[in-house]
Formats: C-alpha cells, structure tokens, sequence
C-alpha cells in the first residue's frame, strides 16, 4: 500500500504531481509502476468533508498538485466538484487535469473544468458489461417479484402459502422494451436481453445509432414515443440539466397501466415522490433500481415498498470492473504524462484541448 505521499524520480521526464482523491482498492500495482517510470509524486487528503478539503486547499497543502483523480466515494470528502471548488481548485492548485473513475461524472461540472482548461477524463466502455448485468438482474426481479420472494421466505411464509404468498409476475416474452439512452450501456443491456424474447426493442438517444449499432431496435424521436409503447423501461442516461426529473409526473401518466421500470443510470433522473405515487397506483407495477436520489440516505418508504427491487448501487460492484476500472484511471494520467491529453475526454470538452 502507498503511504500519503510518494515520491520516486527514476525518470527524468516530465513532471507531475497527482492528487489522488478516494480509495484504491486494486490497482496499486498500476500506480507503482506509473510512479516507478515516470517523474511523478503522489498525494492524498486528510480531509473527511468538503470544508476539511476546502481548508487544505487554501493552506497551499496542494499548491504543486497539477492532476487529480477521484473516485464517486470522493465526493465524501470534497463534495460536489463545482464551480466553487473547482475555482478553488484553480486558485490553490497547479490542476490541468482531472480523472473521474467512473462512466456517469455528474459530481463534476464538466462544462466549468472547461472554462478554467481543466480536462476532464472518465471511464467508458469498461462498465458497460456489469451494469448491464445489474439492469437484466432488476428487470427480472421486478417482473417476477423475485426481492419480495426473498424477503417472504425469509420470514418463513412458504410454510403457509405458495411461494411465500409472493404475488404472481410476468415473463418478458411478447412484451415491448424500451431503452431510454443507448450508448455503451444500453446498447450492452439490449444485447443482454434479446434473447428473452421481448416481440420489439424501442430506443431513445439524442441522435438515431448508425445501423451497425441499432442493429434490430427501432428509435423513437421522442422520449414521449418510447413512454406510450413499452411494456417494460430500461434507463441508461447521463444525468445533468436536461434530464433530471425525465420519469416525473407528466411522463409516468402517458405510460402503459402496469408498466415496469428499471433505473441503472443515475437517481435524480427519476422524481421519486411521482413515482412512490405511481408505485402505490399499480399505475407502475414494479420498479427495480441501483440508484437513488441522496444516496446513501435514500427514501425508506420507496425502498421499503413491495413491489420495489433495491440495490445499494451497486452496478460496477465486482472484482475485474472495478480493477479494470482503476487501471483505466491510471493510464488516463500516463496519456496526460506522454500527450498534455487525457486519454477519455469527457463529451463537452471534446475539440476544446
């Protein structure tokens, strides 16, 4: 394991000062060797919340620091990366970059690092895999009631009624999916689930996919569109401005009665107070989730609800994701090392470095 700070100059290249914000849990290897051929020093917090942190800024503890990785269990100690911190972060650093581990980075304000000519970095791709297994294990159980079946037997009720007087589900054949964002991770939940037999794949981005992408699924223009068709909804979008509140009051009345909804993408892009509503309805007859607004203190009447599959976002929660995951990050500051560019540039400032 690193201590706090570690410094080893065995190259004599460029060099860089990494502030390293969240756990490393596998990739130590990774950053020993980052260190080990390259100039570069690494330092970590002491700080347990955002003031702690905003208080070590502005001591200079960080004045040489010119790249910053973070992990989501970060925002813990720094909160929010957003335009008050970042402009700290400018003031009180030397940052030009900055690595987020993670596909979905809405605890950073993307649009602001570029205005100060931070970069900013994620990680795509490699969580497309898990997360979409996370989405097929939700569906299933909110379609099949498999959470409140657990829950029953649990308790013993399989002695005295069928499968623990778990409400009858459905099966996922002849019934229209919709996939509400298909990029990596959507597209990988499709793949996943077509051989379950749903009769149509409906999809909704920003922009139709090139055929070799859509493959067989069939783009709705409108959000609306996919809502009035599919049985069952799958949401895989990034959260910000645009689409916090997408799933609300409006939008859950055009859709079907006894519509199923699964929410792998980020909580705030559900109004969960319309939804809790829609939920005690049967206007939703299930819903299955990783993701909450507040996390972790979620609403413990909405996960508490019987027709609710709940997990403690858990979605990239495996051995190889969250090592690839971490590695990813790494290399994302040898590229900044070898090239003055990350190596994933997030969409906004794509073109601006």
């Amino acid at each position: 394991m690193f201590s706090k700070t570690i410094c080893r100059t065995y190259s004599t290249g460029k060099s860089l000062t990494v502030l390293r914000l969240g756990p490393t849990r596998f990739a130590q290897q990774a950053w020993s060797n980052l260190v080990s051929k390259n100039n570069v020093k690494v330092v970590e917090t002491d700080a347990a919340n955002r003031e702690q942190f905003i208080s070590e800024l502005k001591s200079g503890k960080f004045a040489d620091v010119d790249f910053i990785t973070r992990t989501f269990e970060s925002f813990k100690q720094t909160g929010m990366m957003d335009k008050q911190l970042l402009e700290l972060i400018k003031e009180h650093t030397k940052v030009k970059a900055m690595s987020h581990n993670g596909a979905g980075y809405d605890q950073v304000d993307a649009v602001e690092c570029g205005n100060l000519d931070i970069q900013l970095s994620n990680v795509p791709s490699l969580v497309d895999d898990a997360t979409a297994d996370t989405a097929v294990y939700l569906l299933l159980g909110a379609m099949r009631n498999f959470q409140l079946s657990s829950e029953n037997m649990k308790k013993g009720q399989w002695k005295t009624q069928k499968c623990a007087g778990t409400p009858i589900g459905h099966d996922p054949e002849h019934k229209i999916l919709g996939i509400l964002g298909m990029g990596g991770i959507g597209r990988t939940i499709r793949d996943r689930l077509v051989p379950f037999g749903f009769s149509k794949i409906l999809y909704h981005n920003r922009h139709q996919l090139p055929k070799d992408l859509e493959k067989s699924a069939i783009y709705c223009k409108t959000p609306e569109e996919l809502f009035k068709e599919s049985d069952v909804i799958s949401i895989s979008i990034p959260l910000n401005k645009d689409t916090k509140h997408i799933i609300n009051e409006r939008s859950l009345g055009i859709m079907k009665d006894g519509v199923v909804i699964v929410n792998t993408a980020r909580g705030p892009v559900i109004d969960e107070s319309a939804l809790k509503t829609a939920l005690k309805s049967g206007k939703v007859a299930a819903f299955g989730a990783d993701v909450w607004v507040n996390e972790p203190n979620v609403d413990p009447e909405l996960v508490g609800l019987p027709n609710v599959a709940c997990l403690p976002h858990m979605g990239t929660h495996t051995v190889e994701t969250m090592k690839a995951m971490e590695e990813f990050v790494v290399e994302n500051v040898q590229t900044y090392i070898d090239t003055n560019k990350v190596l994933t540039m997030v969409p906004e400032l794509k073109g601006k470095f």
